[in-house]
Formats: C-alpha cells, sequence, structure tokens
C-alpha cells in the first residue's frame, strides 16, 4: 500500500459512512450486460465453476479436521472484534447493513487475503461474526493467491459423488460492489472504476451448529449461536455487546486508528 496515508482516514471515513447508500451514486449498473450476462441489480449468487456439494458431510475426517482448525482459531487468536481489528481485518461492508437484531457481517483481512494460502485456518481471508453478539461464527475461505483469483480447490475427493468443493461467488450488485470497495480501500485498487462481474470464489466453514452443515452459505440460525455476548469487546468502546449492534457508529473511530488504516 502507499507510504503516504495523511489524506487516508478522512477519505476513509467518508467511504464508511456513506457506503450503505453509496450503490445509486456510482452509476455502474447493476443488471446483465454483454460484458457481465449473469449479473443481477438484487443479491444474487452462483456455485462456482467445478463446484460440488454431493460429497460434503460434516462427519468427513477432512471436514472435522477443517472444522477443527476453524475453531481453535476462533478460540485462540480471533474471539473478539478487538482480536480481529489488532490483527488487521476490516468489515466488509455488510456490518452496514445489519437489521435492528444485528445481523451477520463478513471481516476481510487484506494480508491473508493476499498470500499464497487458502485454506489455513490460522490465516483466515475473512471471520463471520454476529453484530448483536459481536461474536465470532466461523471462516470464509477465498481463492486467491497473492490477490489473484485462483480456481477453487476442492476441500477433499476426486470423484464426482466423493467430491466435497462448496464455493460460492456472488454476482448481485450488492456483493460486487461490496468486493470493489473493499479492494478499492484495503486492497490493490482491482480494475480501477470498473465494477467487476462477479466476487472471487468463497467458502464458509461454520463453527456453531448449522441444520444446512459446516459448509452452509448463511449463518446459522440465531438460536444456535450461543451465548452470552463476546466480553470484552477487545476495544475501547462505550458500546456493549448484546445491547448494541456492532455497527460503523461503533467502529468507526476504531477503524481509523487500526492497524490497516495506518497502512
Amino acid at each position: 500500500m502507499d507510504d503516504d496515508t495523511s489524506d487516508r482516514p478522512i477519505a476513509r471515513r467518508d467511504v464508511l459512512r456513506a457506503s450503505g447508500g453509496a450503490l445509486g451514486f456510482m452509476g455502474m449498473g447493476g443488471g446483465g450486460s454483454e460484458r457481465c450476462p449473469d449479473a443481477t441489480s438484487r443479491p444474487a449468487m452462483r456455485d462456482c465453476d467445478g463446484s460440488t456439494r454431493k460429497g460434503c458431510r460434516d462427519d468427513h475426517p477432512r471436514t472435522e479436521e477443517l472444522l477443527g482448525a476453524a475453531t481453535e482459531s476462533l478460540d485462540s487468536d480471533f474471539d473478539t472484534v478487538g482480536a480481529l481489528l489488532e490483527d488487521g481485518f476490516v468489515p466488509y461492508f455488510d456490518v452496514l447493513t445489519g437489521d435492528s437484531s444485528g445481523g451477520w457481517s463478513h471481516w476481510l483481512n487484506p494480508r491473508y487475503i493476499g498470500d499464497d494460502s487458502i485454506f489455513d485456518a490460522s490465516r483466515p481471508a475473512a471471520i463471520m461474526v454476529d453484530n448483536k453478539w459481536w461474536r465470532p461464527l466461523g471462516l470464509m475461505f477465498v481463492a486467491t493467491r497473492e490477490g489473484d483469483r485462483v480456481s477453487a480447490p476442492s476441500v477433499y475427493g476426486e470423484d464426482d459423488e466423493q467430491r466435497c468443493s462448496p464455493w460460492h461467488q456472488h454476482v448481485g450488485l450488492p456483493g460486487r460492489y461490496a468486493w470493489w470497495k473493499y479492494r478499492q480501500l484495503w486492497g490493490d485498487g482491482g480494475d480501477g472504476f470498473r465494477l467487476p462481474c462477479d466476487t472471487p470464489c468463497m467458502m464458509h466453514v461454520w463453527t456453531y451448529p448449522h441444520p444446512d452443515g459446516v459448509y452452509a452459505h448463511g449463518a446459522p440460525p440465531r438460536e444456535n449461536r450461543g451465548g452470552p455476548p463476546a466480553e470484552p469487546a477487545g476495544f475501547e468502546t462505550s458500546a456493549t455487546p448484546g445491547e448494541d449492534v456492532l455497527g460503523i457508529d461503533v467502529l468507526a473511530e476504531e477503524l481509523l486508528n487500526s492497524s490497516v488504516a495506518r497502512s
């Protein structure tokens, strides 16, 4: 990243506060086009090329290994929002749009997205956080190496009936815009002002019980997310986990003071 950051905090604050309603401002269009025939203006996702859930099982040894590593990583290194901030994670703008009950959000780490690992639970590309309880819920892996997209690898198996490769990508405007905005603020800038046709391939590993399995796309039901709230928050704030929603008003100042804002 550029060493001259004297004017970045103000720009980032403005973007962080305005991003939730900025889609129309960009004038980039949201529906399908000749360049992006699968793009939609509404939230939408699709399976990545070659992805399959046919062989995915929660009791498979590889799934248990990956889940164990994810649980250990969250418990030992990433147990609070403060720990995420300290390690360089930044909210993926869905923290701006949580409902009154808190919803959940993705937190991305530019360093880990930019390294050469994919399935390393100690260096996860992203962590999902419950915005009500401020508690990490699982990991998200992104199919990138050194920041560039790569073909999504299988978790295990080679035969189509036994292979587990539960990758998805977002083709709806909100997801594509969020990835573009992330790259503008925290990444390498991507394709400048050109909105991508889709996001890189992504894969969730939930550490809380999920009726649709460890690799489900959506978050576990609220009743499965456990309690009590994550305390302490891990950074100085007058807000209280479980009482105040983890939103941009809570995070803005801390993000400006974080290691990422200074990088």
